[in-house]
């Protein structure tokens, strides 16, 4: 899997970096079908903690899923996106399975 990671207006650490190429690989094992992932991380100008943004999108034959999590740390919203992206992926296959 081709995995992109972007970081808007600063730069993410290489800790950071390998651990979300760690949490978004554990998605092949949903599905065979998954080409490449594309992550943005942003930081919200709001006043609150939770001000870290992720979107995931996942580049799958047929059509593309996505996630868009914001939390206090990347860690968590990274760990929110993949278990979204894992529930899609369980109901895709379901979909599949049925035709």
């Amino acid at each position: 899997m081709d995995i992109r990671i972007q970081s808007v207006h600063f730069d993410a650490s290489s800790r950071l970096e390998d651990f979300i190429r760690q949490k978004v690989g554990k998605l092949d094992q949903f599905s065979d079908d998954i080409i490449g992932a594309e992550i943005i991380l942003r930081l919200d100008k709001s006043e609150t903690s939770e001000n870290k943004l992720v979107d995931i999108e996942l580049d799958i034959p047929g059509n593309n899923l996505f996630a868009k999590k914001q939390s206090k740390t990347f860690e968590e919203a990274v760990d929110l996106a993949c278990d979204a992206l894992r529930k899609q992926l369980d109901k895709r296959k379901e979909k599949l399975k049925a035709k």
